[in-house]
């Protein structure tokens, strides 16, 4: 971790502007503040960028923007340590099929305009391209609000958010149903765009339940968050994603739209399995 640190604290040289900071926040709240006005909780599926291939994936993206409040947009890594087999294999795949971080951003630019795009980005794909400052450029020229760095732990954070919000790129943080009270808390405080509560302990994937006590999760990161509070991992069902989004600001599914994206044979039918799945979603967090 010491080289990774070294790297992340030479990042930040950009002066932190109002303006800049809250541009992709703002995206952010403004689609929280949308569907809370719809009297539900927000839509955000995940999709991994180039998975099946890069046609599909383009076609996956314009089906979420059809039906999703916010998407998260996964740039394909070796070595997914947050992502269980479905997502970690979707990313493997995509590689092999030439997937590449211009693909994702190519992914994020045909859908920016419709919907705000939130990257889920892994620390080593930061550096390997010119490090946070240079990562966030790229990111706002193509239109993204946001990113997801889940191995970059609270004490590593900082260089990279002030790096990302001098651009206008939120850096959002996870919670875990581990995270201690007191770094829960300073996690919230720092929190830009969204918070994203894990729902539960492991990687992604689909689950039967959602967890009895994430309601308990949710309610305490609420009360300390004073941005939108979003859960993920494990919803895998129109029911689950109702149920959660009764306690929730937003409703994160991943695993079984990558699932559907997989199974089909082409980027109309990778549409089609997507959107009709999002749809009852939709539906269902409407009540």
């Amino acid at each position: 971790m010491t080289r990774q640190s070294n790297s992340m604290e030479a990042l930040s040289s950009h002066p932190l502007t109002p303006d800049s900071a809250s541009k992709g926040s703002a995206q952010i709240e403004a689609a929280f503040q949308r569907a809370k006005a719809e009297g539900r909780a927000a839509l955000m599926p995940y999709m991994m960028a180039g998975y099946p291939d890069r046609e599909m994936s383009i076609a996956v993206a314009n089906a979420y923007a059809a039906s999703a409040d916010l998407v998260e947009l996964g740039i394909p890594f070796s070595d997914p340590l947050a992502d269980g087999p479905t997502i970690h294999a979707a990313a493997t795949a995509a590689l092999k099929s030439g997937a590449t971080l211009e693909t994702a951003l190519e992914v994020c630019e045909a859908i920016s305009g419709r919907v705000p795009v939130v990257f889920m980005v892994y620390s080593n794909m930061v550096l390997a391209h010119g490090g946070a400052e240079k990562f966030a450029n790229r990111a706002i020229e193509v239109g993204a609000a946001g990113a997801i760095v889940p191995d970059l732990p609270l004490g590593e954070a900082e260089p990279v958010r002030e790096a990302f919000a001098s651009l206008g790129l939120a850096l959002v943080p996870l919670v875990a149903p581990t995270t201690p009270a007191e770094r829960r808390a300073r996690i919230c405080a720092a929190a830009q765009g969204f918070v994203y509560v894990v729902s539960t302990v492991g990687t992604t994937g689909e689950r039967d339940a959602v967890p009895a006590e994430l309601s308990e999760l949710v309610a305490a990161t609420k009360e300390e968050a004073e941005v939108p509070v979003a859960v993920g991992f494990g919803i895998g069902t129109p029911a689950q994603a109702a149920q959660v989004g009764e306690i929730a600001d937003g409703v994160i599914i991943g695993s079984r739209l990558v699932r559907a994206a997989g199974e089909a044979d082409d980027g109309a039918g990778a549409a089609e399995a997507v959107g009709s799945f999002l749809r009852e979603a939709r539906v269902a967090l409407a009540g």
